[in-house]
């Protein structure tokens, strides 16, 4: 596990444990200044190593989640040693020879990996969770989409600051400078996620969403619109999707559907108050879809309601279930050598 130390790497070591990975050995790895470090894994310790040419020899599987830079650098490295790298970074997302991998929708795609597979954007993952037994059932056509993300997806410094500014706010205290984000996040919503390149209207964030969501569905005529937006809450995305379906779709069949879909949870009865909020979405794994109605502009448009944990299934366990899926279908380089 390269970045054990960060929250992704935290919750992907987490829930290897829920579910009994098996592994003969598990190794943390991170930066030389966490080298030594001690982490609780079940009933043993795990010491944390630094990265070099020498530790990363003799592993079946890599699980990254350390930021681009490093996965840019080591991913290769440990591919080369044998390993097939499982990366949760944006570094290798739209490499053409990269196979972009959510467990339930599009499984078979690991069979082209060259040693690299990549993790989606966490807010990609949850809403193709949702598009993915629609366009198998009746096609989409287009997908507009607004997303409402938690500060968790930016890093533990940004949880810390919406932590500070809201106490401040609350204590009616001087409010500290933002340094993660470009203004206040407490009580506040920024119509930013990540940054704005130069000559480009849309974040990049949003242009992830949007290349992501037509690779992983394997549609490149798919009409794809993103606006991101980040909200004061510590955990958990929400997302709003505009879906138009190329065959007509009522909104009780697509209930119906996506309560037999995998990885998928229907809340859906807004008059006593049952819908998906991000606090739902605490400690799960499943992708709440709820709100789910007919668009009254246009008779094969649907409007849903997609929330998801962006730690845990938006990050940590589809990477953990990747490697589940890599064993089981013995495309582990070792397991088929």
């Amino acid at each position: 596990m390269v970045g054990a130390t960060g929250a992704v790497g935290s919750t992907v070591l987490g829930v290897m444990r829920e579910r009994s990975f098996p592994a003969d050995e598990v190794v943390p790895f991170a930066s030389e200044r966490s080298a030594g470090r001690s982490i609780d894994y079940g009933d043993q310790d795990l010491t944390v190593q630094a990265l070099s040419e020498e530790a990363i020899q003799g592993f079946d599987l890599a699980l990254f989640s350390a930021g681009s830079a490093i996965s840019a650098d080591w991913a290769p490295k440990f591919a080369d040693a044998g390993a097939v790298v499982v990366d949760n970074s944006s570094q290798w997302r739209m490499h053409d020879d990269v196979p972009l991998v959510v467990s339930e929708v599009n499984p078979d795609a690991l069979e082209s990996h060259r040693g690299i597979v990549a993790n989606p954007n966490c807010t990609t993952m949850q809403m193709v969770m949702a598009l993915g037994p629609i366009l198998a059932t009746v096609g989409i056509e287009r997908v507009v989409m607004s997303s409402y993300q938690a500060v968790s997806g930016t890093g533990q410094r940004a949880v810390e600051e919406l932590h500070e500014q809201a106490e401040a706010v609350i204590e009616a205290k001087e409010l500290p400078t933002p340094a993660v984000y470009p203004h206040q996040i407490a009580f506040n919503v920024l119509p930013q996620v990540e940054t704005f390149k130069d000559g480009d209207d849309y974040t990049t964030e949003e242009r992830k969403v949007m290349r992501e969501t037509t690779k992983i569905l394997g549609r490149d005529d798919l009409g794809v619109s993103a606006t991101c937006a980040r909200v004061p809450v510590f955990t958990g995305h929400s997302v709003s999707a505009n879906v138009q379906t190329r065959d007509p779709l009522s909104p009780d069949e697509c209930r119906e559907l996506l309560s037999r879909a995998s990885g998928v949870t229907v809340i859906d009865d807004p008059g006593n108050g049952l819908y998906p909020t991000a606090l739902d979405a605490a400690g799960r794994d499943d992708v709440l879809v709820g709100r789910i109605r007919r668009d009254p502009s246009h008779e094969r448009c649907l409007n849903l309601w997609i929330v998801g944990n962006n730690l845990r299934k938006g990050a940590a366990t589809n990477a953990v279930q990747l490697a589940e899926l890599l064993q089981v279908r013995g495309l582990l380089r070792a397991t088929r050598a």
